[in-house]
Formats: C-alpha cells, structure tokens, sequence
C-alpha cells in the first residue's frame, strides 16, 4: 500500500516496485476518473477499490480513504511518501508543464493533463489537505499494527528505501 500527498511520487514509486517485485500494480486515479475527467460514482469507486484490495497480491497506490481500513488489512506493508509541500506543490506544476495535452500512465484513458479552472481548486487542496490527511494516516498506522511501515519524509530516504530493496 502506497500512500502521499499529490506529487509524492506515488506512481513512479509503484512502477519500481512492480518491476522489482513482479506484483501488478493498480493506481486509484485510475478507480477515481472515468474518460474526460468523469468523477466516478463513490460507491462504483469503493466497489472497484475492494476488488483490488481482495486479490491475493498487489502494489496500490493511491488515496481513497473510504477503503484505507480494509486496504491496511489486506496489506503487509505501507510506504508513506510523507514529503514536503512545497516540493510536491512544484512536482504537480512540473508535470502540469511536462505532460501538458497527454495522459500519463497511471492515468484514466483521455485524461490529458490541463490548465483549468479545477486546477485552482486541487493546487489549493494539496495545501489545504495535508494536515488532516497525515493524522488520518498515522491514526491508520495506529490501528493496524501489523504494518511493514515506511515512513519516507525525504528524496534521499525514498532513493535509499529502493535501493534496499532486493530485484526479483
């Protein structure tokens, strides 16, 4: 289980530990937004979410936390990409300005990334959001402590965790 703030590196994390692990990966944006930057109906998202989470193995990542208890009770392990503000604000700018008019990856199909007016709103929540995101996370460590946590605060610790981590 993956978890941070927007431009955390979630998505490039994931890739990584795919490749290293063999595990399939699954990106909750990909749950969240249909084609055109839909917003998918809540109950079809929880729906699409528990399915992943009930399959023997996986790399998710990604928010969502109406399903953050079941998913920390499937998982083993939870990689907190706990990073500055201020350089996630500037990666989701990065990006913004890098994949302008494409849709990347971990992305729905025909969601190019774009300068609109909703990009106010989401620049606003990754500020806005952080505090009471980080206690919602660590209120999840608290209630499951079976977790392998890794708590990556850091650039450096997050090169230092993949390089720890063996190739499959």
């Amino acid at each position: 289980m993956i978890t941070g703030g927007p431009g955390s590196g979630k998505s490039t994390l994931a890739r990584i530990l795919g490749e290293r692990t063999g595990l399939p990966i699954f990106h909750m944006d990909q749950i969240h937004w249909m084609p055109g930057w839909v917003q998918r109906d809540m109950d079809e998202r929880v729906q699409m979410a528990c399915a992943v989470e009930a399959r023997e193995t996986w790399i998710f990542e990604g928010g969502f936390s109406a399903t953050y208890d079941n998913r920390a009770s499937r998982a083993d392990t939870l990689v907190w990409l706990d990073l500055p503000v201020m350089l996630r604000f500037w990666r989701v700018v990065r990006r913004l300005q890098r994949d302008y008019g494409q849709t990347r990856p971990d992305m729905t199909k025909d969601c190019p990334e774009v300068f609109q007016q909703e990009t106010f709103a989401f620049w606003r929540w990754i500020f806005s959001s952080r505090r009471r995101t980080r206690a919602r996370i660590q209120r999840l460590i608290a209630e499951h402590p079976h977790l392998s946590v890794h708590r990556l605060q850091s650039r450096s610790q997050v090169r230092a965790y993949i390089a720890s981590l063996s190739t499959k």
